[in-house]
This record gives C-alpha cells, sequence and structure tokens, in this order.
C-alpha cells in the first residue's frame, strides 16, 4: 500500500497539468454549492436568529377576557411547550399611581404579573413574589429618576360605600427591566399583588395589608394571562391547542410560517441544485480518470507484472482521486471565503453588528469534505474497476 500511493503520488505531481484540470473543475462545482449553502444558511439564520432572540414572538395573548381557574394555569404550565406562563388580573385593576421623592410626577402606570424565569426580564433571578416590591420599566425610572433599592410611594383609589378612599403601598424598587421588555410607563409585580388591589378596587378587605372592605367572595377566576412557547415550533400546537379549547389568541404565527417557508423552500432550492453538481461531477471525474486509466494500461500491467495485486492497481486511481478531493475542497473553500467576505462586506450596512448573510459552520466545512471525498472515491471506483481487469501479459505485448 505504501508503495503503490507513493506511485500514485508522483504519478500525480508528474502530470500536474490534468492534475490542476481536476482540481479546478471540482472546485468549479463545489465552490457554487458552498456559496448557495452559506446564503442559506446565513439569511434564514439570521431571521430565525432574530425570531429566537426575541421572546415576545412565542408569547401567546389571549384575544378577550375569559375567567381562567387557578389550577387550569398549573395544568398548563406542565405542558412540555410551555415555558412560562401566570395569570392576569383585569386590565382596568391593573395599574398604580406611583411617586417619588426625587421627582415631581405622580405616574400612573400598568402592571404586569411576573414569576420566576419571565422571558422578557432575563438576567433577573429574583423577581417579586410578595406585595412590597416592583421591577419598573426604563420609562418609569426615569421619569421618576429613581434606581434599585429606591422607595416608591404606590397608591390606588376607590368608591366603597359612597365615599371615595385612597390607600398607600410602599413599593421597594427591586430592578430596572430591559428597554425591549416594556416601552411604556409600567412595573412588574407578583401576581398577590395584582390580586390585592383587584380585592381593593372591587371593595374587599385585604387583611395581609390591613386594607378593609367586605368579605372577600373570591370567584377563583382569572380574566387573562401571560404565556410564552418554549420553542418557535411550539407557538403553532399551543395556538391549535387554544383553539380546542374554544379560547381565541393572538400569535406571531404567521411570522414564524413565512421564515419557516422560505427555509423550506430554500432547502428545496439547495438539495435540487447540489445533487445535481455532485452527480455531474462524480460522472465527469469518473470519466476522465477511466480514460487516464484506458492511457496507463501498459505501465500498469508492468505493475501487475513486477508483482502489483489486484487491489493495489484498484487503488492507484481511488488514492489521485483522493488527492483531488482534498486539493479541490481547498480551493472550493478559499473561493468561498473571499466571495462570501466580499457578499457580508456589502451587505454591512444593512445587518446588525455580528450579523452576516453568508456564513457557514465549522461543521458544514467537515460535512462538505467528508462528501467530497466520499463523491471522488465513488468517481474514482469506476476507474479502479477498469484497471482490475488488466492482465499482465498486456506489458509484455506492449514491450
Amino acid at each position: 500500500m505504501r508503495k503503490i500511493s507513493k506511485l500514485a503520488v508522483l504519478d500525480y505531481i508528474h502530470e500536474w497539468r490534468i492534475s490542476v484540470c481536476f482540481v479546478l473543475a471540482l472546485a468549479t462545482v463545489l465552490g457554487p454549492i458552498l456559496m448557495l449553502f452559506g446564503l442559506k444558511y446565513g439569511i434564514v439564520g439570521n431571521m430565525i436568529d432574530q425570531l429566537v432572540e426575541e421572546p415576545r414572538n412565542r408569547e401567546i395573548r389571549p384575544a378577550s377576557s375569559g375567567r381562567y381557574p387557578p389550577d387550569w394555569f398549573g395544568v398548563l404550565q406542565a405542558r412540555p411547550d410551555v415555558d412560562f406562563v401566570v395569570p392576569r388580573t383585569r386590565n382596568i385593576a391593573a395599574n398604580i399611581q406611583l411617586k417619588s421623592e426625587k421627582s415631581p410626577y405622580i405616574l400612573n402606570v400598568e402592571l404586569i404579573p411576573t414569576a420566576m424565569n419571565d422571558p422578557l426580564l432575563p438576567g433577573i433571578k429574583n423577581p417579586p413574589t410578595g406585595s412590597s416590591s416592583l421591577i419598573v420599566s426604563q420609562s418609569t425610572a426615569q421619569k421618576l429618576a429613581v434606581q434599585p433599592g429606591d422607595i416608591l410611594d404606590g397608591s390606588i383609589s376607590r368608591h366603597y360605600r359612597g365615599q371615595n378612599q385612597r390607600i398607600h403601598l410602599p413599593l421597594k424598587i427591586q430592578s430596572i427591566a430591559p428597554a425591549s421588555a416594556f416601552n411604556r410607563d409600567g412595573a412588574f409585580g407578583s401576581v398577590a399583588l395584582l390580586d390585592a388591589l383587584e380585592d381593593y378596587r372591587d371593595g374587599h378587605a385585604v387583611p395581609d395589608l390591613g386594607w378593609t372592605g367586605d368579605t372577600p367572595d373570591k370567584t377563583g377566576y382569572y380574566t387573562g394571562f401571560r404565556l410564552f412557547a418554549r420553542d418557535l415550533h411550539d407557538v403553532g400546537s399551543l395556538e391549535h391547542w387554544f383553539d380546542e379549547q374554544g379560547i381565541d389568541v393572538h400569535t406571531r404565527g404567521h411570522e414564524i410560517e413565512t421564515v419557516q417557508r422560505l427555509d423550506r423552500n430554500l432547502s428545496t432550492l439547495y438539495w435540487a441544485i447540489a445533487p445535481i453538481g455532485l452527480i455531474g461531477f462524480v460522472f465527469s471525474f469518473g470519466a476522465s480518470l477511466w480514460a487516464n486509466i484506458d492511457r496507463k494500461r501498459k505501465e500498469l500491467s508492468i505493475l501487475r507484472l513486477v508483482g502489483f495485486n489486484t487491489l493495489d492497481i484498484v487503488w492507484f486511481p481511488m488514492i489521485q482521486g483522493l488527492i483531488t478531493a482534498l486539493l479541490g475542497w481547498l480551493l472550493a473553500i478559499i473561493i468561498y471565503q473571499l466571495t462570501s467576505a466580499a457578499i457580508n462586506n456589502m451587505m454591512m450596512n444593512q445587518l446588525e453588528p455580528g450579523q452576516k448573510v453568508c456564513y457557514l459552520m465549522p461543521i458544514h466545512y467537515c460535512i462538505s469534505l467528508l462528501i467530497t471525498c466520499f463523491s471522488a472515491l465513488i468517481a474514482a471506483l469506476l476507474a479502479g474497476i477498469r484497471s482490475a481487469r488488466i492482465q499482465p501479459a498486456e506489458g509484455l505485448r506492449r514491450l
């Protein structure tokens, strides 16, 4: 094997003009295939990344108010396609007035229920759990000139038994939400806090906070929810489940389906073009090696005559095919790198920092190398079978 490999390499170098043609032929086929896949992966990958990075694309919102018992949320949270879910109180009751000693404003803000692992609050490991703290939006923090650790005066009013009443509640700022979480005046609080505010507005007593009123007559139902699917692909299944329950919801399923359809269409286009190019190369390269074997019948028969067996002769064109595959792949990678760099530089102003229109991962290079070597070996095998039929006597007749 060592000797036949050495002879194959020396012969490949000796006939360098033909070898260069083989390498160029492979690179001109493989290079455009890599470019096409790089564009598919880059364009669709960027769109999918944008969808994944924006958690609101996984959000499912009820289209109208409903009646959801507490145990319904437990069942929903147990589903494998649900990432986060919390109940919501009535929108009209989900607001509070906030006052800071550092600002002259009295700000009326919307309250959003939150809990552990809220997708809109990444990095915040300890969300509010009681009725004494909030996570405020950046807009709220700027207008009230506050920062984490400051105390706000929260107040709400009600009309109870013919009287206008107002209660005050000290609220500690636990953290400030990212700008993308809520772009208006708002704050994230626990479900317990929103329940207490709703009860007070409904004229019920809240013993835990010392607020007087009628004896609570809780129906045990919530009017809405905040829900996020675990993955983009789960949005469709959850939307179908809600439809079966008779619950009308709003999702961004259309945008997700558009990107998925583009991915499918580009994949279909790629897998329609790539095999044609590879099959064409296999037959073309195989025919060239076949003709090369016919041209070297005398030399190969002499090798048989001096002791090389049939398997050694079969390996002769296959080793040369493997060399062509490696060199052609390297040249195709160089062509791809230069072209993709030019495309990415040209589109730089239209992309977010770090994004690329044409991009391949290291695993893609490895897979393309394996496919290229396999295709070249298949093509060389045709010539190898041809060389196996050469008899030692042919060398004597040609001397």
